[in-house]
């Protein structure tokens, strides 16, 4: 083969990296190897050194290229195996592995077969070079240009991947309308366009001071090392700082292995994005940072919007839902009760975060329909007549009729609610005498959410059962006037709903 010349090579004073750029070496001679590797030991760009690998025919490099897909050149021989073993790997290269980026350099001692027009033309290769060319400056020139264009390629592909996450992030966290299910989705989806592994929380940061006690900050995601903690174990003396320098300075921060992350709404709500344990992000991946925070800032304004529209409505509903109560001398508070009861129900029987949330703020107003039967009905201490439970009954169309010609999620809940929550799970309820699963689950929910607090609180017809009589009636009509399955549930997190009671 031809006598290879390499050029000396300048010491670079600036300090290396612990990276380096992955070259291949494919070649079935193995002094082009040695040479190689002896050679080019001390090359360096943008402070990395090279580090080698060897097949010794295209079959080995194709299962190296395999598992390897951050390498940056290979140094390809035409004739190894097959007289075009080497141009057959340049075509699996590109067509089956797909690898666009790595820079392929062809080098070949026997020129005539594969001629370099031809082979430039109908092959994706990036330099073709006989071996008898090789020599010290043009080995170093073809490595720089190799290396500085799989470097530049590489940038933008990861660009581009970063910004096809983004799109992708912000199109799935929009259509989660849960506050803290959107933060979770940032937490997540920022960590996956970055590919990192480190440790994050997202928190709601409005009047945040480093004096305010933490309890009174809002957490809302959490990943790693702080999942399972409270907002007073989280921020540390020097985690509350750099949050406080970030608020004050209104941008974020970023650090050698820390990213603070300060996102202000439009209608001022400022959130604080913290993540440890990386290593320095380089400009571009703080560039990908910075475009996602932008794209969720709108995203988390709309979402703050729409929850003070849903508080608002939430408390109207509960206002009304109270009222009705109120009117009728029963227990205050008993319509918070008995959402949060059919919240807890609806996440233990398998319904998702969103829908339980609908029923919770629906089910206040299961008794709706109350306000329009009469004051000597509703607040008769005596058993009523035949008659008078017909005109009592009649509540539940009210209060569908009052209901459900809203267009509103929350509404058409409970329109529904209001209309089927007094069916019996054995078809003797009403107004339809629906039977098992024919009774919407958000009514058979909220029955049973219903009568447990209902008992264990006066009326104007009873006083106040305690908890363990309670629990022999519901039991007693488990399959007759409830759902067996929501009964198991009521009993087997019994601790849970006592503390909603207040019963602890």
């Amino acid at each position: 083969m031809a006598n290879l010349k390499f050029a000396k090579k300048r010491k670079d004073e600036n300090p290396l990296s612990e990276e380096k750029w992955k070259i291949l070496i494919c070649d079935d001679e193995i002094s082009v190897h040695s040479i190689t590797k002896t050679v080019l030991n001390d090359f360096t760009f943008k402070h990395k050194k090279l580090e080698f690998l060897s097949a010794y025919s295209a079959k080995e490099a194709l299962e190296i290229l395999k598992n390897e897909d951050d390498i940056a050149v290979v140094l390809l021989d035409v004739v190894m195996e097959t007289d075009h073993a080497g141009l057959d790997l340049v075509k699996i290269i590109r067509e089956e592995l797909n690898n666009k980026l790595i820079r392929i350099v062809l080098r070949t001692g026997q020129p005539g077969s594969a001629p370099e027009k031809e082979v430039i033309q109908k092959y994706d290769i990036n330099d073709y070079k006989e071996k008898t060319e090789l020599t010290d400056i043009k080995l170093f020139t073809t490595m720089i240009s190799a290396i500085r264009s799989y470097k530049d390629l590489s940038a933008i592909h990861k660009s581009k991947k970063g910004l096809e996450k983004i799109i992708d992030a912000t199109k799935n966290i929009y259509e989660t309308n849960s506050l803290k299910l959107f933060a979770s989705g940032v937490l997540s989806q920022i960590i996956s366009i970055l590919k990192l592994n480190g440790h994050s929380f997202l928190i709601n940061a409005d009047g945040f001071s480093l004096e305010k006690e933490d309890k009174d900050i809002n957490l809302l995601a959490t990943t790693g090392s702080f999942s399972n903690k409270n907002i007073e174990e989280i921020l540390t003396p020097q985690i509350k700082e750099l949050i406080n320098e970030a608020i004050e300075k209104k941008e974020s921060i970023f650090l050698e292995d820390k990213y603070i992350g300060y996102i202000q709404t439009e209608n001022n709500k400022q959130n604080i994005i913290y993540i440890n344990g990386f290593n320095k992000l380089n400009k571009l991946d703080k560039n990908l940072i910075n475009i996602f925070s932008n794209n969720v800032s709108s995203a988390f304004n709309n979402l703050y919007l729409n929850k003070e529209i849903i508080d608002t409505q939430k408390e109207l509903i509960e206002t009304l839902g109270e009222t009705v109560e109120r009117r009728s001398k029963e227990a205050s508070h008993h319509v918070r009760r008995v959402a949060n009861i059919s919240y807890e129900l609806a996440i233990k029987y398998g319904l998702n975060e969103e829908e339980a949330i609908l029923i919770r703020n629906a089910s206040p107003m299961h008794d709706v329909g109350k306000i329009g039967i009469p004051d000597s009905i509703l607040l008769k201490p005596e058993k009523l007549t035949e008659d008078e439970m017909k005109i009592m009954k009649t509540h539940a169309q009210i209060g569908r009729d009052i209901l459900a010609h809203s267009k509103k999620d929350v509404l058409q809940a409970a329109s529904i609610i209001a209309y089927e929550h007094h069916e019996k799970w054995d078809g003797s309820g009403y107004p339809n005498s629906l039977k098992g699963e024919e009774i919407h689950i958000y009514g058979r929910i909220t029955a049973l959410a219903d009568v447990f607090d209902a008992l264990l609180h006066k009326r104007c017809y009873k006083e106040p059962w305690s908890l363990e009589n309670t629990i022999n009636l519901i039991n007693e009509q488990k399959g007759k006037h409830f759902d067996p399955k929501l009964v198991e549930i009521l009993f087997e997190n019994i601790e849970v709903f006592k503390k909603i009671e207040g019963l602890e």
